[in-house]
């Protein structure tokens, strides 16, 4: 069961504005309109993608998230959800994948076939859209306490990043390097790469 502040970060992120990232990457897609979210939390992309007509199949390793996305989507038979981590999910032909703030906790080790299953699941011309942690993040740090969210945090620095996309065309590719504060209202730094990416060839 997920702890206070998890649960307090979905409330806090259920209701969130449309990223442009991702309305661009809608954009993007052609007439096949099926997406994958993965670790969608409480919905809010889910809730975006269905306004735009997309189907979409989504999955979190958390009870409580899939739980209130059951709740937010009863009835909608064009919402199809997973209670999954990302190594034991079976993943989907679909021409979106988004992945914003997910792929932050994927366990290093398991990373390169979660990447693989990923890239396999988009059809020819697929959009990935979704971020990545950089370094000078708070959650990268040596301070950050892990335990009050996810015990993983999954780190790329740009070079390293750049060549995990290297079976895609980026159609966007921004660094967010900032300080601020969370939902909770905790002090934060945020180094994130935000991508938005066309599959062009198979790994």
């Amino acid at each position: 069961m997920a702890n206070k502040n998890i649960l307090q970060y979905y409330q806090t992120t259920a209701q969130s504005e449309v990223r442009g990232d991702l309305a661009y990457a809608v954009s993007q897609v052609g007439n096949e309109k099926t997406a994958l979210d993965c670790g969608c939390g409480a919905g809010a992309d889910i809730a975006y993608l269905r306004t735009q007509g997309f189907v979409v199949n989504a999955f979190d390793i958390e009870e409580e998230a899939i739980k209130q996305c059951r709740n937010r989507f009863d009835g909608d038979n064009a919402v199809i959800l997973s209670t999954a981590s990302f190594s034991s999910y079976n993943y989907p032909a679909t021409s979106l994948v988004v992945a914003d703030a997910s792929l932050f906790f994927c366990p290093q080790s398991e990373f390169d076939q979660v990447w693989r299953n990923i890239y396999c699941s988009l059809t020819t011309g697929g959009i990935f859209c979704g971020s990545f942690l950089g370094p000078n993040d708070t959650m990268a740090g040596p301070d950050y306490n892990a335990e009050d969210f996810w015990p993983n945090d999954l780190v790329f620095n740009e070079d390293e990043l750049r060549n995990t996309l290297s079976g895609f065309e980026l159609l966007r590719f921004t660094e967010h390097n900032v300080t601020g504060k969370t939902p909770q209202g905790l002090p934060h730094r945020w180094h994130i790469y935000a991508v938005v990416a066309k599959k062009i060839n198979s790994l």
